[in-house]
């Protein structure tokens, strides 16, 4: 029933442009941060307008991958995949060059849209060429070299934004988008023989069906996305959290926001060497047993009145463990859905970004004075990642997804 390529394992070389293809929408959404205050006088608009921008790109993100998973279900990845890519320069092109901000809003959100394209099929391409602990190796090394990104960008932008401003920034993304496109044309091939819905057998669309609403999928699919919540919480939190609770500088925020981020990074390295010998449940296990210990310390921090900067460390805790938790997650999740990986991808990125959109606004909901609302979000988030993740693979989860 397999209509996938046969496997041959994954290349350095395949590897680096899956992440370059996973640090689009990161690079698109953190490069440009710094110049909000430059947008909002050259566009005549307000700060919302510009945020505006943001949050088109991060919405096409989510939408975008259910278009495009399903698509490379049916079609096979590399079509779906460079069309994706052109779409995204020409969009990016639009964004740099737009003369209002109603424009950027719509050129933004079809870039988001599009560049999702990567992301989604990437992630189903990691299925189709690797199984098991190979998979999870992988999804972890993706997490090593994408999270580069989110620590890169934010300072390359400060750094660039007054020389050559918003739209010089947005060029980049759009280039970024370009040699994406040339890298993925060159170095990717076919992995997944498309074959439309109309197509299969209904014991083909069964099976799909099946797998799709399976425990282990959904389990880890909501484990995964809840986790990422977990992450979400903080970097919306963040500048209020080290600048306005703890009195730090921009240097210094930027310093501890980047030892999160690089601690993270490591531990993905760490996780993805792990692979071979330690299994992806088992890490994730104890990733997201971590993750909670270290969110349980915030809450008591929080609600003990104890100074703010006794939060560092299990901030520090619970963004790390991720990194043993997103690669091996994402690997388990597909893994119950191999015979539609782009639309179970689609579906774990539509929930991730979700989730990502609805918790940005609840940690803010006390007020400049207290972080008890990041403290409450990220506790709630991670009790659900670790109930879905036990039920998800507990031995009736793994019966269910051998059915």
């Amino acid at each position: 029933m397999s209509a996938s390529v046969p496997r041959a394992g994954i290349s350095t070389k395949v590897l680096l442009v899956l992440a370059l293809l996973s640090s689009l929408a990161p690079l698109g959404t953190d490069l440009y941060l710094s110049a909000f205050p430059q947008m909002v006088t050259d566009l005549h608009t307000s700060e919302t307008g510009v945020q505006l921008s943001l949050t088109a790109f991060l919405l096409g993100s989510g939408l975008g991958q259910v278009v495009f998973g399903p698509l490379s279900d049916r079609f096979g990845r590399i079509r779906p995949l460079l069309v994706g890519l052109v779409i995204a320069v020409l969009a990016g092109v639009a964004a740099a060059l737009a003369p209002g901000i109603q424009l950027l809003v719509t050129a933004r959100l079809v870039q988001g849209m599009s560049a999702a394209a990567g992301m989604v099929i990437g992630r189903a391409m990691v299925t189709d060429l690797a199984v098991g602990q190979a998979a999870a190796r992988a999804m972890s090394m993706l997490m090593v070299v994408g999270g580069v990104a989110p620590v890169v960008a934010p300072v390359l932008g400060s750094v660039l934004a007054e020389p050559i401003g918003w739209r010089g920034l947005l060029w980049i993304v759009a280039s970024l988008s370009a040699f994406a496109l040339v890298s993925a044309a060159a170095g990717l091939r076919e992995t997944h023989v498309g074959m439309p819905a109309r197509e299969l057998s209904a014991e083909q669309r069964s099976a799909r069906r099946r797998a799709l609403g399976s425990r282990t999928y959904l389990g880890n699919t909501i484990a995964f996305a809840f986790a990422f919540a977990t992450m979400m919480a903080y970097i919306s939190a963040s500048p209020f959290l080290y600048q306005g609770l703890m009195g730090m500088t921009h240097l210094q925020y930027g310093l501890a926001f980047g030892a999160n981020a690089l601690l993270l990074t490591a531990v993905s390295g760490v996780s993805s060497r792990l692979a071979g010998c330690i299994p992806a449940q088992t890490q994730a296990k104890l990733g997201l047993a971590i993750n909670a210990v270290a969110i349980a310390a915030i809450m008591g921090v929080v609600l003990a009145g104890l100074p703010a900067t006794w939060l560092i460390v299990p901030v520090l805790i619970a963004v790390g463990s991720l990194g043993l938790v997103f690669g091996n997650l994402t690997a388990l999740a597909l893994s119950a859905v191999r015979e539609a990986s782009g639309t179970g991808s689609a579906w774990l990125g539509l929930l991730q970004f979700g989730l990502a959109g609805a918790v940005a606004p609840l940690v803010s909901l006390g007020g400049e004075g207290t972080a008890l609302p990041l403290a409450v979000t990220m506790l709630v988030a991670t009790i659900v990642a670790n109930v879905a993740f036990r039920a998800a693979n507990s031995v009736l989860g793994r019966s269910d997804a051998a059915a």
